[in-house]
């Protein structure tokens, strides 16, 4: 069974941390092109990061400079670093692959996981 599990969202002040992390089972990861989205309630999802089977890394214009994405592959695991943290970087954060780096920037990968809250007080 494919499935992806997100962990590490919570409650954080701004400008303060907080690192997500989502594993990957039934997939062979190294295959997957990993993303990451946000959406705040009454708004569509938002793509933040993304990182290739071969490492490439990309941003939202949003976070640049303030998180990273990493991959584990001996772990199935992707994580986005998160620092500098903002008020309106709360949100619920979903963890996403596809094969397609296009379907991940068009919102539409084929795998997702349940979803992580992200809330920075000001």
């Amino acid at each position: 069974q494919m499935k992806l599990e997100e962990s590490g969202g919570g409650s954080v002040q701004a400008g303060g941390s907080l690192s997500l992390s989502c594993t990957a089972a039934g997939f062979t990861f190294s295959n997957l092109i990993m993303g990451w989205y946000h959406q705040v309630p009454g708004n569509e999802c938002e793509l933040v990061s993304t990182i290739t089977s071969d490492g490439i890394r990309r941003y939202g214009d949003i976070v640049k400079g303030r998180f990273t994405i990493s991959r584990d592959t001996g772990k199935n695991t992707v994580h986005l670093q998160m620092n500098a943290l903002k008020p309106e970087d709360t949100a619920m954060y979903y963890c996403a692959a596809d094969l397609s780096i296009l379907e991940i920037f068009l919102g539409k990968p084929k795998y997702w996981g349940q979803g992580t809250q992200v809330t920075v007080s000001s």
